[in-house]
């Protein structure tokens, strides 16, 4: 068949060329992905990797996009009580914005917002959302420990955690049918991780140390990312949501303090204690 394509002219070797490539990188997702395909049609598997592509590909803008329309359902289906303080908002806010810069993605539109609950919490969606619980904000000793929580989040969305999360979920849960993921099931898995889903040990590890570089470079003291990990590993009862997940809490903090140089880790800004909770109580 191949002979015949090579010498049937130009458009036939295309279209042979582009059918081929296509398979074999569709077959390479689906091999590679755990799921169950039993019984089904060969062409549906074919379609599900191909669109396992598409998903894992988005742009910014998509990506951004998404992230709006996942905050949208989270507000509205009151999953999440975002605040509406606007002195802690506007707090939050500075030190994301302190952070944005030294970020390994700098130029997509963070949002920072907090959310009123009192478990200590915080998480992040795709299109540089990020939410922090007032319980996580109040346990805080000092300002570099809340821009340690906040510099972790923002590394999951540099690494683009949360659409790998969702490509994995869409191929394990069966989603993605002959038609692709249509848009509104893509905002609702979006809305299902929030809080269902943990992210994977290396997703964390990989978080900690970019949250961590990015503090350090924004001119935080690094040693307030171990100091706060301890101090809820110390608190006791049942493990903080922002730590439930692998690997171990014990494990991430000696992979953190292997990673900072003990000369300069209280070298920064932000471990002044008094000053973060006479600022945390007049807006809190």
């Amino acid at each position: 068949m191949f002979k015949y394509i090579f010498k049937s002219g130009s458009v036939w070797y295309r279209r042979g060329l582009y059918g081929l490539l296509w398979a074999i990188v569709a077959f390479s997702i689906i091999i590679t992905s755990p799921q169950a395909s039993y019984g089904r049609p060969w062409w549906q598997i074919l379609q599900q990797g191909a669109t396992a592509i598409q998903l894992s590909n988005l742009s910014d803008q998509q990506e951004v996009n998404f992230g709006q329309q996942i905050n949208q359902e989270l507000v509205k289906s009151r999953k999440i009580n975002l605040s509406q303080n606007q002195a802690i908002n506007q707090y939050v806010k500075e030190i994301g914005r302190r952070l944005v810069p030294y970020s390994s993605r700098p130029n997509i539109p963070y949002t920072f917002q907090v959310v009123n609950d009192k478990t200590v919490n915080a998480f992040a969606t795709m299109g540089g959302y990020v939410y922090i619980h007032t319980g996580l904000i109040k346990i805080a000793s000092n300002e570099a420990e809340l821009a340690s929580v906040i510099g972790h989040e923002m590394g999951h969305i540099a690494a683009r955690h949360a659409i790998k999360q969702m490509r994995n979920a869409a191929l394990t849960q069966g989603l993605l049918g002959v038609a692709g993921l249509d848009q509104r099931t893509l905002v609702q898995l979006g809305v299902q991780l929030v809080y269902s889903l943990p992210h994977s040990r290396q997703d964390e590890l990989e978080a900690d140390q970019m949250g961590l570089q990015t503090i350090e470079q924004a001119g935080y003291a690094p040693s307030a990312m171990v100091s706060f990990m301890k101090k809820l590993m110390r608190q006791g009862g049942s493990t903080p949501a922002f730590l439930s997940s692998h690997p171990a809490t014990s494990y991430r903090v000696e992979q953190l303090q292997a990673a900072i140089d003990p000369q300069t880790a209280n070298v920064g800004k932000g471990l002044d204690s008094q000053a973060y909770q006479n600022r945390i109580r007049s807006i809190l």
